[in-house]
């Protein structure tokens, strides 16, 4: 049932976006067309976000960091894409920046939902990494985090680290709101990673949250290092 209704948002949402009066049925398609068209939007990025859904429905774990990256390419990526296009600057090297800084948000947010995504019957951690560890996959379900889950997310938060700070060349290629869109971007990454590590990679008890001083402070920081960069 779910592949047919993602299957139908998909038809629904080409059949859309031509000159027609909008006649979708779906809120969501009927308050994206009118910026589509405003912003000459092109469907594939929103292709690949139901595809991404579509791969939720039978895949539950990934085998490799570059398998988990090809998910990001299409559960992520796709969203700093459409960002770039509205605000006009969606060119090269800007996209691979994008793709990279969407991709460590992605990530982060696996390393917040561990023990939810497990419940889920989900694993978003590469197996490759939890072999690694000798994370056994039942400790991602546990009420606490085990050392070993805890050096795995350490593991797992540097790379998605690694992955933000290219948010700087990016906002520093941009000007006015889409600086300040990527800075915030950037900033919220940065701070969550700051939440994860003040659990102490514990994100089985409680999903850490980043905190508003924080976030400010990241904001701040990017955008001068921005300013820097460019």
């Amino acid at each position: 049932d779910r592949i047919a209704q993602l299957d139908a948002l998909e038809s629904e949402l080409e059949s859309a976006v031509d000159d027609r009066p909008i006649s979708a049925q779906h809120t969501i398609v009927r308050a994206l067309v009118p910026t589509i068209r405003a912003c000459q939007l092109p469907l594939d990025p929103f292709r690949r976000l139901i595809a991404a859904n579509r791969v939720d429905q039978h895949k539950k774990c990934y085998a490799t960091w570059t398998e988990l990256l090809d998910y990001c390419a299409l559960s992520a990526n796709p969203i700093g894409e459409l960002v770039l296009r509205v605000f006009g600057f969606d060119v090269e090297p800007r996209r691979a920046w994008s793709d990279a800084v969407c991709s460590g948000l992605q990530i982060v947010e696996h390393l917040q939902d561990v023990r939810e995504d497990y419940a889920a019957g989900r694993i978003y951690l590469p197996t490759e990494d939890l072999e690694k560890f000798g994370c056994r996959p039942p400790l991602l379900g546990a009420r606490f985090a085990s050392p070993t889950v805890r050096n795995l997310l350490r593991f797992e938060a540097e790379r998605a680290h690694t992955l933000l700070e290219d948010g700087v060349p990016l906002a520093a290629s941009l000007t006015g709101r889409a600086r300040m869109a990527i800075a915030g971007f950037v900033a919220g990454g940065r701070a969550a990673l700051d939440a994860i590590e003040r659990a102490d990679f514990d994100t089985l008890v409680v999903s850490p949250r980043p905190r508003r001083h924080d976030l400010l402070r990241h904001l701040v920081s990017v955008q001068r290092a921005a300013r820097t960069h460019a």
